[in-house]
């Protein structure tokens, strides 16, 4: 065989090896299996850990170096990893993680992700088995909430995304295709209607399609936090009377700061008294039709013209995997389908397969988000899934009684889910305003619970979101006692 030195090609030394996979398998192997197991270790004695705790200077300074330009060997990079990144952490994986909304993940779907990870495979198109793990999750999805076959359906970052996607298909709905390229200058003012309760995402999809958040009337709540219904349509008919277009209402179930589920039938009554898209954001709860105890607060969702929501909150799927679920898949093609050269299709070959999700959604390049959701249905099935869901809502319920039992703690809001929002008052009911933050603050700081906090009708509120599958009665004890321990020091009651 002819060598390089001897076909006249310059030669400047032995060839470099250009792959990146290893010249040992085996070493790799034993590597791979050993953080596994440090995984499956770490998430085994989670109870054990503190819920969050800060990181030294010292963790911080190493992610402050220099671009590495020659290798460093695996095993080393691991330890950094599991000394300095895993302790650190934000923690909702803890079964005292009780901030924000966010779910707990399990082995499964960890597993899975390394799955994915493994095949790399991008979602955009073509034809490969994983585009059809996606489709099954849309057909579970339908079946779900009872959607039509016309149904379609994307994986997105999350419901964030996934809200300013079902934006744009309101608007591509009532203004025609011709708005993608045409854009709005010439059109009456779009209007849409929300709760004051709505999740700060959806101003924020307004002001990236080009409406403006100006446009999205912001509806009263009620006693319950559910959107007034009557305040809706007397909004409605003013904008129209007003030479605006109304085009959009959006429906919550489960509102962010307290779990309110608006009246979802009520919402779909005005949609069509008003040839509204009627959109529902379910980032909180809507998951929770999966569990019998709770499938009647959902009553409704059915009508939606799309639905929001997030596999890896209650659906308790690693992070990312939030999915959109229209009820015409047309609408979805009109809003983003387009043609390219170098995305030509064909019948038959990987350029070939019927349905591109690039088409039905913004993004080209898409994970495999699918997969981790599928091992979670498969491996569980939706009745454990339904069953954690009761449980964390049976645990915010105990809460609630629990506060109302106090007499220096307050509830501050009705508890339809899953949350639940409390406040220190003091024995007499004379607690600074801020103690419920330096409350908040210094749980966190003992790493045992972490709460977060929010307000309620003006009242800063310590708020229990509990949507972690490990989270057990023992932590709900020791977010109480923290409380009262932490609300009864002199300190705090004098800042």
């Amino acid at each position: 065989m002819l060598s390089l030195q001897d076909s006249g090609l310059p030669w400047d030394g032995p060839l470099q090896r250009t792959s990146l996979d290893p010249d040992d398998w085996q070493a790799l192997r034993k590597q791979g299996h050993q953080m596994l197991d440090d995984m499956l270790d770490y998430l085994e004695t989670l109870p054990e850990k503190p819920v969050w705790q800060p990181a030294p200077s010292s963790a911080r300074a190493l992610f402050d170096a220099p671009l590495p330009v020659e290798p460093t060997d695996l095993a080393d990079v691991h330890a950094i990893f599991r000394d300095r990144v895993l302790p650190y952490g934000s923690g909702n994986i803890h079964p005292g993680f009780m901030g924000w909304v966010q779910g707990g993940g399990t082995a499964t779907g960890m597993l899975a992700e390394m799955l994915a990870g493994g095949l790399n495979a991008n979602l955009g198109g073509r034809d490969h088995m994983p585009i059809e793990v996606e489709r099954q999750i849309i057909r579970w999805t339908q079946q779900i909430y009872s959607f039509p076959d016309t149904a379609g359906g994307v994986f997105l970052t999350g419901t964030s995304q996934a809200n300013f996607v079902a934006v744009l298909l309101a608007r591509s709905r009532k203004l025609g295709a011709g708005v993608r390229t045409q854009g709005l200058s010439n059109e009456p003012r779009l209007v849409a209607y929300a709760s004051t309760e709505v999740h700060g995402c959806v101003p924020r999809a307004f002001e990236m399609s080009g409406i403006g958040s100006d446009q999205l009337r912001r509806i009263p709540a009620n006693a319950a936090g559910q959107i007034d219904i009557a305040a809706l349509e007397r909004a409605v008919i003013r904008d129209w009377k007003e030479g605006h277009t109304p085009f959009l209402v959006i429906g919550s179930a489960g509102t962010v700061n307290t779990g309110a589920v608006d009246d979802l039938i009520a919402l779909r009554g005005i949609a069509d008294a008003y040839d509204l898209h009627f959109h529902v954001d379910g980032a909180l709860g809507a998951l929770g039709i999966l569990c019998d105890d709770l499938a009647h607060l959902f009553t409704g969702i059915e009508s939606c013209d799309s639905l929001a929501f997030d596999f890896h909150k209650w659906g308790q799927v690693p992070y990312d995997a939030g999915f959109l679920l229209v009820r015409d898949s047309a609408w979805q093609r009109q809003t983003f389908a387009s043609e390219a050269a170098y995305l030509s299709r064909a019948s038959s070959g990987l350029a070939g397969g019927d349905w591109w999700p690039c088409d039905y959604g913004p993004d080209l390049s898409r994970g495999f988000r699918a997969l981790k959701t599928w091992f979670t249905l498969k491996t569980y099935g939706v009745k454990a899934l339904g069953n954690s869901m009761a449980a964390n809502c049976a645990l915010a319920r105990g809460l609630a009684r629990r506060v109302e039992q106090e007499p220096a703690l307050r509830l501050l809001a009705p508890v339809a889910l899953n949350i639940v929002c409390f406040a220190y008052v003091g024995l007499a009911g004379d607690a600074p305003p801020d103690v419920n933050a330096r409350i908040v603050e210094l749980l966190h700081a003992e790493g045992c619970v972490a709460p977060s906090l929010t307000h309620v009708n003006g009242q800063a509120a310590i708020r229990a979101a509990i949507v972690n599958h490990r989270t057990r009665q023992a932590d709900i004890d020791a977010l109480i006692n923290g409380v009262l321990k932490l609300g009864s020091r002199q300190d705090l009651l004098q800042c």
